[in-house]
């Protein structure tokens, strides 16, 4: 174990992340599985990236948004699984305070930013089914411009305070941090003053923030319903669920997994400590690698543009 790094006022400037405490002699074990994904959340990521900026046909804003949702998964996985990797492979346990917090800040500010993407894809969804004929009046250029300018400053300004908070504590002596990742529940817990308001507020983030989110996703697909039911054409429902399925199948993952953590972290008493962390951890990696799969593989659209990518790709090295 790392000795402890205290500095000449006692103020403590490295934690240690342990990641899985119970399962410290195979834990390196993870990190095949975990290898994989990052590397399968990097291809699939940018390749869907680049078949949208090359095909003009991908330049539409319900194509936009994906694009945005690829590049947040991107940060997010790079931002916190090498160092999972760092610590599962060469032991590397030591992080640097202010890395710690930048670390916590990003994690929960890129997971606000993909929330926030969902909501607009809803409103982008609700747009096209319920008033078809506006879709394209509404859903302009400068309209995807003002969403991503909300996606990124409601989730910077609003989660900002959650890691300043924690850097205002005192660390006085312990810095082993029962975790992978700078989470704030699991750094806080090691200050030598009181955490209650970095916990109250982290509570009140998740219920007013990603709760107000999958509220308004919610209603969107209330009233998409509502105006389904309401034509009663042939197909109609049909050709409704195809637009809007590969949306909600991310809404689902990403809503259903974040559920999950909750409930584990309001059971730690009863669940064993590792499997929060190890869907701590998954969170951060799961939605990247799997995301582009589910949309790439059911919108036809992004289909064909990966192939026409691979293909002109293909022939230009066979022309060479």
């Amino acid at each position: 174990m790392l000795a402890l790094n205290i500095t000449s006022s006692f103020q403590v400037s490295q934690f240690v992340l342990v990641c899985f405490p119970s399962i410290q002699s195979w834990q390196h074990w993870l990190s095949i599985p975990l290898v994989l994904l990052f590397f399968l959340a990097i291809v699939a990521n940018i390749t869907i990236l680049m078949a949208m900026g090359r095909e003009k046909s991908l330049h539409e804003p319900m194509y936009y948004f994906l694009g945005f949702l690829s590049v947040f998964d991107l940060v997010l996985c790079t931002a916190t699984v090498p160092k999972v990797l760092g610590i599962l492979c060469f032991n590397w346990k030591a992080i640097d305070k202010s890395v710690c917090f930048l670390q916590m800040y990003i994690m929960n500010c890129f997971l606000g930013m993909e929330s926030n993407t969902f909501l607009v894809m809803a409103y982008d969804r609700y747009t096209a089914i319920c008033n078809p004929l506006r879709y394209r009046s509404i859903m302009t250029v400068r309209f995807v411009r003002k969403a991503l300018v909300f996606i990124i400053l409601r989730s910077a300004l609003v989660l900002l305070p959650m890691p300043v908070l924690a850097a205002r504590l005192p660390y006085c002596s312990k810095n082993v941090v029962e975790h992978c990742l700078c989470t704030n529940v699991a750094v806080t817990s090691l200050a030598c003053a009181d955490p209650t308001i970095n916990t109250v507020y982290q509570l009140v983030l998740g219920f007013g923030f990603m709760g107000s989110d999958l509220l308004l996703i919610i209603l969107s697909y209330f009233l998409i319903l509502r105006a389904v039911w309401k034509l009663q054409v042939e197909g109609a429902a049909a050709k409704a669920f195809s637009t809007c399925s590969s949306h909600l199948i991310l809404i689902s993952f990403f809503y259903t997994i974040i559920s999950v953590l909750i409930f584990t972290n309001l059971l730690e008493k009863v669940i064993p400590p590792d499997v929060p962390i190890l869907l701590n951890v998954l969170h951060n990696v799961l939605p990247p690698a799997l995301n582009p799969i589910f949309y790439g593989l059911r919108t036809t659209e992004i289909l064909q543009g990966v192939v026409k990518m691979i293909r002109k790709g293909r022939t230009n090295h066979k022309a060479r």
